[in-house]
């Protein structure tokens, strides 16, 4: 639980950073208002740039909630001694193992969430106002989370393999990865845990996305000029 808890504020951050970074990077006027194919890769921008974080959290994250099953042995006391642990055995390596895989889920999948909120907050905005009520806000955000989850379980399945792995058993990475759940399990594999990563999307990121939007009202107000 730590892990996780730990990285969530700076991926935020940064993923909203990487957001108005992108929508930068593929609009320079202003006041032309970017379309749902721009708010897209504007999104992607983001999942790139969070990768920094994602990766080695995920890294820990996963080796971590392994050796919880029954009859596992417990080889790490928590995420630091893990972290310290993966850096001596392997190097800075070893603590970015999964790299390829955390960006094959995240950026489409980012895309697919800024997208999603943005398109949904426009839509669902009255006429006459400027902002949505906090109640359509954490819809949005809600949908926006499971849309980005749909994109994202397949790759996020083929990461916690590759990440948990033994040294050696993936040669060619996630392609490896790919291959032996599909010989062995089939394409359902790909969508292991989708229930409850569903139940926790709409939520988390309902409560996400109205964070964000009051903290920008609130900077907004006491710093107009930022």
């Amino acid at each position: 639980m730590g892990a996780p808890i730990v990285g969530v504020a700076p991926i935020f951050a940064l993923s909203f950073f990487g957001y108005g970074v992108g929508k930068q990077m593929v609009n320079r006027d202003p006041n032309t208002e970017l379309s749902p194919i721009q708010r897209f890769f504007a999104g992607c921008i983001s999942g790139v740039m969070t990768t920094v974080i994602m990766t080695p959290g995920e890294r820990i994250k996963c080796l971590l909630q392994i050796q919880q099953g029954a009859g596992a042995t417990v080889k790490y006391a928590g995420p630091l001694d893990c972290g310290a642990k993966l850096l001596k055995e392997g190097g800075i390596r070893s603590i970015y193992k999964g790299t390829c895989a955390t960006l094959l889920r995240d950026v489409p999948a980012s895309g697919m969430y800024f997208m999603t909120y943005e398109l949904l907050k426009k839509a669902l905005i009255p006429e006459n106002c400027t902002s949505l009520s906090p109640l359509c806000t954490m819809f949005a955000g809600g949908v926006a989370g499971i849309l980005n989850w749909a994109v994202a379980i397949p790759a996020d399945v083929m990461k916690s393999r590759l990440q948990t792995a033994p040294e050696g058993a993936y040669p060619r990475g996630v392609r490896d990865v790919f291959k032996h759940l599909m010989k062995e399990e089939g394409p359902r594999a790909l969508y292991k845990g989708f229930a409850p990563v569903m139940i926790r999307a709409f939520p988390a990121n309902a409560a996400c996305f109205m964070g964000f939007e009051v903290a920008l009202k609130f900077l907004n107000y006491t710093v107009p000029s930022l």
